[in-house]
């Protein structure tokens, strides 16, 4: 009997043991979980900043004619879409 007791204290001390670097480890990880957080609070304002600045600009290109994508590709030096179209933001007018 005191053998088995003795083997139950010992198995309970490596499941304390255990559990706590479990708790080690989960702290550390709600530490980075929190960082991660914070940059994609960062990457989403900058998202924001970024948009606020592609509507001034398309504001005021509003009345800028567009030319094919294929003619603006090639223009830019840049690889045409394969579809051949229009700019949807910019169309041009008739």
């Amino acid at each position: 009997m005191g053998f088995r007791t003795l083997a139950i204290q010992h198995r309970s001390s490596e499941v304390w043991n255990l559990l706590a670097a479990v708790k080690t480890e989960w702290a550390r990880y709600g530490d980075v979980l929190e960082a991660v957080q914070k940059k994609l609070q960062q990457a989403s304002e900058t998202i924001d900043k970024v948009q606020v600045r592609s509507r001034a600009v398309g504001k005021k290109l509003k009345d800028v004619h567009g030319l094919p994508v294929t003619e603006a590709a090639a223009l830019l030096s840049l690889d045409a879409p394969e579809d051949g179209g229009y700019s949807r933001e910019f169309p041009e007018e008739e």
